[in-house]
């Protein structure tokens, strides 16, 4: 189960080509190997309100928030927080290069006593693993 939340300033959707950041990010977490496949969920949320330090209208930002189960050890989580940051900051190279661009990550751990937790993502895949 990580969730990796990206939120994005709208000014910069295309010079940051979403759906390959959000691909990029998830291979990083997956090769971490803090958790299965099956439990993580990587997405992202366009914001179309912001302020951005000086308000100028080329300001950008990516703000990556990856949410880990608790138990965790420092060590693992930043493990996770080095692999993310370096696979978002490939994937934005040129975009850091010719853009005013402010980047964020952060671990959060999730307290299980306020999460509730249900899916039966493994079901399927072991289904759509058999019938190949």
């Amino acid at each position: 189960m990580p969730h990796v939340i990206v939120e994005y300033s709208a000014n910069i959707e295309d010079k940051i080509r979403v759906p390959q950041l959000l691909a990029t990010l998830h291979d990083a977490m997956d090769q971490t190997r803090v958790a299965e496949l099956a439990g993580l969920r990587t997405r992202a949320e366009r914001r179309d309100d912001f302020r951005i330090a000086d308000n100028h209208p080329t300001n950008g930002f990516v703000a990556i928030t990856v949410r880990v189960a608790q138990g965790r050890t420092l060590e693992t989580r930043k493990m996770v927080l080095d692999a993310v940051t370096a696979a978002a900051n490939k994937h934005l190279e040129t975009v850091f290069a010719t853009t005013p661009l402010a980047l964020s990550v952060e671990v959060h751990e999730i307290d299980p006593a306020l999460r509730v937790n249900q899916s039966n993502i493994r079901d399927w895949m072991k289904t759509r693993n058999n019938a190949a």
